[in-house]
């Protein structure tokens, strides 16, 4: 049996622990997850090392279904595996993220004020300018490691101004949000981890109390002056949401940049029908994060019990939502293992669906369309120079390196911007 069939053969079901993040750095589980979707669309992972068991959809349908459902299903107990298996989400009814009903809709709405496209539209020109910049200096200089110049520089840059982060903060916090959901190496462990977190909280804690004595134009001023139903937005809640925000503002982003460039210097037909325009930028940007699926899976816990392909779900039951299955499905997607920069339609749900789609899409996607027309316009092309290092997470994937080389497009860099 050749290596490519033996990475084929799915591993046996009872094998395969979603909860463990050596799991996704030791594993290719493409083929796990289409023996799930086929045979075992609601699998259960049982108790591993002290840890509870938990439900694993695989399906398509079966996500979308879930996240539309908030009479059977609660985010409020944690929304990812590290929190669900801890036993809560400290932020739960006050992080946009885990909380659910009436304060969901009115914290969402707080948020969108600041979030929509109309009003980011300046923010979008800044970072047009940044991604051109960064792309610019590295094709000059032959090429990076474009994680740590580039990927990381652009939505921290662009989540931090929002917040009114100051500029020598910015490399602590990242180092943080990289900390705080996955790890770059196999020293970093679950207190390690959860220290980072505390740091986060901690750090805007600081941030909001001088906010409160001396008010800006940020997003932090406009949280600490909202109220809902009359009772104004507490520390804790403009901590969390912060927290929140820091974290979903430079990690999907992040790993979905990081990916898109190694993929493409693989993908080299596929480079060739963005550089000369014969797909779209949007729909490239959508199969960029159908095909990175950074975030791995959310969560909810079970309120009502319920039934889902003759399997009985029972109030207190974790169930988990598996993106890195879903935008792979068959039943959906033509093709799914094959990346399509013209793919339409593209329903991905790289950022969930129902009430918590995320709030952030606009921005996300206004970054990674950016560093897709930087690409096209000042390089020939590009290529991977070194094996890239992957993360460690049980919630997300993608790639802590990516040393890169360009080869310029001198038209293209005379062009004044």
């Amino acid at each position: 049996m050749t290596p490519t069939q033996a990475q084929a053969q799915p591993p046996a079901l009872d094998t395969v622990d979603l909860g463990d993040p050596n799991t996704f750095a030791d594993h290719d589980l493409d083929a796990y997850w289409r023996t799930l979707r086929d045979s075992a669309p609601v699998h259960w992972n049982p108790p591993v090392d002290g840890r509870r068991g938990f439900w694993v959809l695989s399906r398509y349908d079966d996500i979308m279904a879930t996240y539309r459902d908030n009479v059977n299903f609660t985010s409020e107990r944690g929304n990812v595996l590290v929190t669900l298996l801890g036993g809560g989400d400290a932020g739960a009814g006050r992080m946009l993220a885990v909380t659910d009903g009436h304060r969901h809709h009115e914290l969402r709405k707080i948020l969108q004020r600041v979030l929509s496209p109309r009003v980011l539209d300046e923010v979008a020109q800044t970072v047009r300018a940044n991604t051109r910049q960064w792309i610019r200096e590295a094709v000059e200089a032959g090429g990076c490691d474009f994680a740590e110049q580039i990927a990381s520089r652009i939505p921290m840059t662009t989540i931090s101004n929002l917040l009114g982060v100051p500029e020598q903060d910015r490399d602590f916090l990242l180092t943080q949000t990289k900390t705080a959901l996955s790890a770059d190496d196999e020293d970093v462990d679950e207190v390690d981890s959860e220290m980072a977190r505390n740091e986060i909280l901690m750090y805007f804690m600081d941030l909001v109390e001088e906010r409160r004595e001396s008010p800006g134009d940020d997003v932090i001023s406009m949280l600490v002056g909202s109220s809902i139903d009359g009772v104004p937005l507490s520390d804790e809640d403009v901590v969390l949401n912060c927290y929140s925000l820091i974290i979903g503002g430079d990690e999907t982003s992040r790993l979905t940049m990081i990916d898109c460039v190694g993929t493409l210097a693989a993908e080299t037909e596929q480079w060739r029908r963005l550089k000369h325009g014969e797909v779209g930028t949007d729909t490239a940007v959508d199969e960029v994060l159908r095909w990175a699926s950074p975030t791995m899976h959310f969560g909810r816990s079970v309120l009502e019990e319920t039934e889902l392909h003759g399997v009985r779900l029972r109030p207190g039951e974790i169930v988990t939502l598996w993106h890195a299955s879903g935008n792979r499905d068959e039943r959906v997607f033509d093709r799914p293992g094959v990346f399509d920069l013209g793919r339409t339609p593209n329903k991905h749900m790289a950022f969930g669906y129902g009430p918590h789609f995320c709030v952030g899409s606009y921005l996300a996607k206004v970054e990674i369309s950016e560093l897709l027309m930087a690409l096209r316009d000042f390089t020939t092309g590009f290529e991977q120079t070194d094996e890239a290092l992957r993360i460690r997470s049980n919630f997300l994937t993608g790639f802590s390196t990516m040393p890169v080389r360009f080869r310029p497009d001198h038209s293209g860099l005379k062009e004044v911007d």
